[in-house]
């Protein structure tokens, strides 16, 4: 299975992802990114943080860049 990597980037500095998760298809790791994005977003309300500027930048094991999340795509206002 392919390895992807859920590096976070804040303010211009990307944070790598050392380990990395394997998933059968960029769909399912696309889907895990969004739900932990999801998750860490609840923190950072709780906490009282600025949620915009966070952004996950899935790639693959070649290093290079499949997808992005913003932190605040994931928010549902409506």
């Amino acid at each position: 299975m392919p390895k992807y990597y859920f590096h976070v980037r804040k303010d211009g500095v990307v944070e790598q992802d050392p380990e990395g998760a394997e998933f059968a298809t960029i769909d399912q790791a696309h889907a895990e990114a969004t739900q932990a994005a999801r998750e860490i977003v609840a923190e950072m309300i709780v906490a009282g943080d600025v949620v915009d500027g966070h952004t996950f930048v899935i790639a693959n094991e070649d290093g290079a860049v499949v997808s992005e999340i913003p932190f605040k795509s994931v928010l549902r206002l409506e």
